[in-house]
């Protein structure tokens, strides 16, 4: 039987959209909440909203990426909250297209701890793509085909899995 959490908690979820056109990033900078545009620094505006808590990177071309939220309805209707304020400070052109996630970030505590030597060995005779070397990085990184997914596992049992759509 499978208990809650056994599950691994949902760390980031990473999501796109098109906002539908070109956007003056100055007047996002200037007549937005929370915005930040420092066009010398970084060639998108970033916005925060407080809820759900995330942050949003707008391009001057309609892109948008989204990161923070804890599950894929979040970053959605983040990504809608973002739309609606852009039109709120002068954009009606704007129209949210193409949401999609790229990236989910989860970890868990398997609740023992890890022999990352042996595991490691053990990937080698069973062909499994792996890598440990500690002197480098102190997790054994797994990649996983299906999913395309990669594990981060350390030695106190606790797992970073990255990369899920």
């Amino acid at each position: 039987m499978r208990r809650d959490d056994d599950r691994p908690t949902l760390q980031n979820i990473v999501s796109t959209a098109k906002l539908g056109t070109n956007l003056d990033l100055n007047k996002v900078g200037l007549n937005g909440k929370n915005v930040e545009y420092k066009p010398k620094r970084f060639a998108a505006a970033i916005m925060r909203i407080r809820e759900p808590k995330t942050t949003a990177l707008i391009f001057k071309s309609g892109k948008m990426v989204c990161t923070g939220a804890k599950s894929e309805k979040e970053s959605e209707t983040a990504a809608k909250n973002y739309a609606k304020q852009l039109k709120k400070i002068g954009n009606p052109g704007v129209n949210l297209t193409d949401f999609t996630i790229q990236n989910i970030v989860g970890s868990h505590d398997v609740g023992f701890h890890i022999k990352l030597e042996s595991l490691h060995m053990h990937s080698q005779s069973s062909k499994i793509n792996c890598r440990y070397d500690p002197e480098l990085f102190p997790g054994l990184i797994f990649r996983m085909e299906k999913p395309k997914v990669v594990l981060l596992i350390f030695a106190s049992g606790k797992i970073v899995l990255t990369g899920a759509k």
